[in-house]
């Protein structure tokens, strides 16, 4: 199962002992599993233990002890949830500065993020080159300072008639650390060691260096303050493989001089991240609590881009004599500020504190600078520069909400739960053009516009906004001693598409005190995102001849996509319903297993290229713009049908003078495309009749997430130490490409275990020193066959979800007062 090492033999050494002790007498204790959630439920009496649908909740210590690596809270995600995929994409445009997760197989945007129960808004920058996500700009997750949680609910469950629009796929609920004394240092040293078979080298690189720091203090009675700093800088990874030279590039001696060599640069981004947070609340008076909230980041990426030959179209030999790699870099702000009151209304008739208010507004912000450096604009000549700035992207989203609840008397057993609640928002999305060097069309041959670019072009900027209402109504009971139920109703209305409508049914059904049946079902919605809705983007290039062409990505609302057929985008929408059970023997043993059914239709995509000469002739003649030469627009034009089973199972007992922790988490999933709209009559008229989805999009929406994934770890405790081990099967994934001309190589990547190790001692009651190892047995994905690894550059799939960068090893101290 693993290849040989001392590490792997030891961890094997470790599980072995852990297997006979299976049998030993249990007396732990369940705090997880007795811990009211916050999420998919206003009922405050709901547990891990018999909650309607399946929630996971994520301790400070399981993130800590996950989060290795990466240094960031997506890979740390990925890393104790089966069900969540963070690939590593890279020479992936924006994609290599914001990567996208997804839940369940679904897109990255179909899952909604809440930071203490309040929306976290999207990222700015949106996605045209990654894979997974192409069109999205998703959640940042590591925009979210680590040190900051508490833990982490994570609802698999569509719950839009709770929270609204994204919630898809689930809804992911971070709770800010609030303790009220105290504090934590913690500093982080790590790098990747890896024998990298494709050159036969043994590599070391990638080097990380973290600090986190918080501390808490008491306010009066029940107040108090709690905040944090994070610093962290990663190198970058080189995981290229030997050069053998595209044929169509001139077979030179200056060009040949590369061949074998490592030109490209697959891998980590070099980044510099630094992060501030703060949690906090004061009473006001007995029954009145004010409190705020926030999180504030600022990243520095470099991504990489492909390699350019000294003898090319796209070089000038007396800028970069020897050829040049362009380098991406994405420069990104991001805030979220929270603040509100929250207590206990008295009732009119006299019955005393009836109803309980949270009443709030929320503004998150994200502003991103992408830009080049290492590049040039051909069509200038040497006179061209070699940075450029490539455009500034910006979103926004404020909102205001009250929420209101209160036990309910229905002469049932208990009381019931009613809660009510409303919400404005206002969203807003900003792009700004890049330098004019970056996109302008100079007189010399070649290709126009920064090269790994181009620009965003002034024409192309876009100033949206949309505003939106919400009130949703929860009602929640326990129709007797067995039988709990949940029925929330929602509805939305947006400024720009219209109205939603959902409902969610769920319901508990306790067969016997340790057994329980639960099931729910849903409908759901994701508005279309405002950059989905008016993003514009221009490439410039010379056609035949030497005219200039263009490619567009067109708004759906423009004049020009109207003509060609483009439809207003309409709000994605899903039916979901899950059924599954749950069992817990003792109260250290327990065991859930929850299938899914997820309908998802109209799903946003970006369109294929469309191009025909009678199209860039009709542009023209119609509109008077000369030389456009292929467009693309969204478009609902998916239909999608996910199918899945996830099985999360613990078992606690005594051992050695400590506590042993099993756990098993496995997920299956399968997403297939019921339904793909061809183009519409306006396009056919143009001679254009094909899929709007193309084949590789297909393949990313299906194929390219593994369907299925498992982890198993063991986890034992004592006063003065923590032994982890975990072993993580990443399943096969399938990859297609269309590189034009009918060639469509395919490949399936096969499975793969990794396992991760890490000891942590006590060296006195507050100060504690871990070492351990990611994917300590050096696990690469499958090679990618010759058709696929673009002439030996690219020897490993960077989508996939074992990574492609090898074993990471790490030492951490930390110091808590």
């Amino acid at each position: 199962m693993f290849k040989s090492s001392p590490l792997a033999h030891a961890a094997l050494i470790f599980l072995a002992l852990s297997q006979a002790a299976w049998q030993a007498q249990a007396q732990a204790s369940a705090e997880q599993l007795d811990a009211v959630l916050v999420t998919g439920t206003r009922a405050k009496d709901r547990s891990l233990l018999n909650t309607p649908v399946p929630v996971d909740v994520l301790s400070q210590e399981d993130l800590q002890r996950a989060v290795a690596g990466d240094g960031n809270l997506a890979a740390a995600l990925q890393t104790l949830l089966p069900s969540f995929n963070f690939p590593r994409q890279s020479n992936s445009g924006g994609g290599d500065h914001v990567r996208a997760a997804q839940l369940r197989g679904l897109s990255p945007d179909q899952v909604l993020v809440l930071v203490n129960g309040k929306r976290r808004h999207n990222s700015a920058i949106v996605n045209l080159e990654s894979k997974v996500g192409k069109g999205t700009n998703p959640v940042d997750f590591n925009a979210i300072p680590l040190s900051s949680i508490k833990r982490i609910e994570v609802l698999r469950d569509g719950a839009g008639a709770q929270y609204g629009s994204d919630a898809i796929a689930g809804v992911i609920n971070i709770i800010l650390d609030d303790a009220n004394s105290g504090g934590e240092l913690e500093g982080t040293l790590g790098g990747f060691h890896t024998k990298f078979e494709p050159t036969r080298e043994t590599l070391n690189d990638g080097a990380a260096r973290e600090l986190r720091g918080k501390l808490g203090f008491k306010i009066g009675d029940s107040g108090f303050v709690r905040f944090g700093l994070e610093a962290a800088h990663r190198e970058h990874t080189q995981r290229s493989g030997a050069d053998q030279i595209p044929p169509w590039e001139e077979q030179s001696p200056a060009n040949l001089a590369f061949q074998g060599k490592r030109n490209y640069a697959p891998g980590e981004p070099e980044t510099d991240q630094l992060g501030l947070w703060l949690n906090s609340a004061l009473a006001l008076n007995a029954d009145t609590q004010a409190y705020a909230f926030g999180t504030w980041t600022q990243r520095d990426s470099k991504g990489a881009a492909y390699f350019r030959y000294p003898d090319s179209f796209a070089n000038v030999p007396a800028v970069y004599p020897k050829g040049y790699r362009p380098e991406t870099t994405g420069k990104s702000q991001d805030l979220q500020l929270a603040a509100g009151l929250r207590g206990a209304l008295g009732d009119s008739l006299g019955e005393g504190k009836v109803w309980d208010y949270d009443l709030s507004v929320n503004l998150g912000r994200n502003d991103f600078k992408y830009g080049l450096r290492n590049s040039l604009n051909v069509s200038l000549g040497a006179a061209s520069p070699t940075q450029f700035h490539l455009g500034d992207f910006a979103s926004q989203q404020l909102g205001l909400s009250a929420d209101f609840s209160r036990a309910l008397d229905l002469g049932l057993s208990k009381p019931a739960t009613l809660a009510l609640g409303a919400e404005a928002r206002r969203e807003s999305f900003r792009t700004r053009a890049g330098d004019p060097a970056s996109y302008s069309v100079g007189s010399f041959a070649g290709t126009p516009g920064a090269q790994a670019g181009p620009g965003l072009q002034a024409g192309d900027a876009v100033d949206l906004s949309r505003q939106l209402v919400g009130a949703y109504a929860d009602l929640s009971a326990d129709l007797n001693a067995n039988w709990f139920a949940d029925l929330a109703l929602r509805a939305d209305h947006y400024s720009d598409f219209g109205n939603a409508f959902t409902a969610k049914l769920s319901s508990r059904y306790a067969v016997s005190p340790s057994l329980a049946l639960r099931g729910a079902v849903s409908s759901n919605f994701r508005a279309p995102s405002l950059a989905q809705t008016g993003f514009s983007f221009t490439v410039t290039d010379r056609g035949e001849g030497g005219g200039l062409s263009q490619v567009r990505t067109l708004p759906v609302q423009s004049a020009v996509a109207q003509a060609l057929g483009a439809d207003k985008l309409k709000a994605e929408t899903a039916n979901n319903a899950s059924l599954g059970l749950s069992w817990q023997p003792s109260k250290s043993a327990s065991l859930s297993v929850d299938a899914y059914d997820v309908r998802v239709k109209d799903r946003i995509t970006l369109s294929e290229r469309l191009s025909s000469d009678a199209l860039t002739a009709l542009v023209q003649n119609q509109f008077g713009v000369a030389g456009v030469t292929g467009v693309n627009f969204f478009t609902n034009a998916v239909d999608t049908h996910t199918r899945g089973l996830d099985l999360v199972g613990q078992l606690r007992h005594d051992l050695a003078g400590g506590e042993l922790r099993w756990t098993l988490a496995s997920s299956f999933n399968k997403t297939t495309l019921s339904h793909v709209r061809n183009t519409g009559p306006a396009l056919k008229a143009l001679g254009i009749d094909k899929p709007l989805v193309g084949l590789e999009e297909s393949n990313t929406l299906t194929e390219a997430a593994p369907r299925d994934r498992h982890v198993i770890s063991a986890n034992w405790s004592s006063a003065a130490w923590n032994l982890l081990a975990r072993a993580t099967r990443h399943g096969e994934t399938t990859r297609v490409f269309d590189f034009g001309g009918g060639f469509t190589p395919r490949q399936t990547y096969a499975a793969v275990w990794q396992l991760d190790l890490e000891a942590e001692v006590k060296v006195t009651r507050n100060f504690s020193v871990t070492v351990g190892g990611v994917n300590v047995t050096d696990r690469y994905p499958t090679r990618s066959i010759d058709d696929i690894s673009y002439f030996g550059n690219f020897p490993y799939d960077v989508l996939s979800p074992v990574g492609f960068n090898g074993a990471f090893y790490y030492a951490k101290a930390r110091y808590s007062f």
